[in-house]
C-alpha cells in the first residue's frame, strides 16, 4: 500500500519523528527544527484537534517535510486525513475496515501489529510496510524477529514505535526487517508546548547521527 517512491523516502529517512501537537501554530516551528536537525519525515498523531490544521500548516510552510498522520481509528478520520493532504497514514492496531477504506481513498496506510495473526491479516489485505506497536513492551526487536520469521520471503518490512529512544534505536535499525523507526522522544509534547525548538533540533540531530552511523 506504500508506493515505491514513498517507501524509498521513508526507508532513506530511517527515523520518523512522532508528534502530539496541541497548538497548530507550533507545527511549522517544530517541522523547521526537525529539518535543521536532519529529519524530514514525521507522523502527526490524531490525539488532539490541532493535528489536521498542523498538517495543513506544514504542507504550506515546510513543503520539504514528508508529513503523515497517525492514530487513525475511524473511516471518517481516513477521509479527513486524505482531504488534509497527508503523505501516509498509520494506526496503532489492525482494523480491516480502516485498511480497506484507506485503500479505497488511495491513502498509503500502515496498520499496527504485534502478533503473527496481525501480520497475516495485514498480508491478506495487501499491506507490506507495517507498524510494530508497542515495540518495547511487546518484546522489542527479539519478539519481532521471531514472529516475522515465517513471512520473510514475502518482503515485509516494519516501522517499530513505542519505547524507542536514542539508546535502543540502533538495535532496531540494524535489523533487515526494519525500514525506519518511529520516535516520540525527539519532540515530546511538553517540549513542543514550551517552544523549545533548540532541544528538538538537538534530539533530531542526535537521532540522525545515530541512524547514519549504522
Amino acid at each position: 500500500m506504500f508506493p515505491k517512491n514513498l517507501h524509498q523516502k521513508i526507508k532513506a529517512s530511517k527515523v520518523v519523528a512522532v508528534l502530539v501537537i496541541d497548538k497548530a501554530e507550533h507545527a511549522v516551528p517544530v517541522a523547521q527544527a526537525l529539518i535543521r536537525g536532519g529529519l524530514a519525515t514525521m507522523e502527526l498523531t490524531l490525539r488532539t484537534p490541532a493535528a489536521l490544521p498542523a498538517l495543513k500548516a506544514i504542507r504550506e510552510g515546510v513543503p520539504e517535510m514528508l508529513a503523515g498522520i497517525g492514530t487513525i481509528l475511524t473511516t471518517e478520520q481516513v477521509d479527513q486525513v486524505v482531504e488534509a493532504g497527508a503523505a501516509f497514514g498509520v494506526a496503532p492496531g489492525m482494523n480491516p475496515i480502516i485498511i480497506k477504506h484507506a485503500q479505497d481513498r488511495g491513502l498509503p496506510f500502515g496498520p499496527g501489529i504485534m502478533t503473527p495473526s496481525d501480520i497475516e491479516t495485514a498480508i491478506e489485505l495487501g499491506c507490506r510496510t507495517i507498524k510494530y506497536f508497542p515495540a518495547e513492551t511487546s518484546g522489542g526487536i527479539k519478539h519481532l524477529t521471531g514472529i516475522a520469521a515465517p513471512y520473510i520471503h514475502l518482503g515485509l518490512d516494519f516501522i517499530p514505535l513505542g519505547g524507542l529512544n536514542a539508546n535502543n534505536m540502533t538495535d532496531y535499525l540494524r535489523s533487515p526487517l526494519i525500514s525506519a523507526i518511529g520516535g516520540s522522544w525527539i519532540a515530546k509534547q511538553d517540549v513542543i508546548n514550551a517552544e523549545d525548538w533548540d532541544t528538538i533540533e538537538k534530539n533530531a540531530r542526535e537521532a540522525r547521527e545515530i541512524a547514519d552511523s549504522i
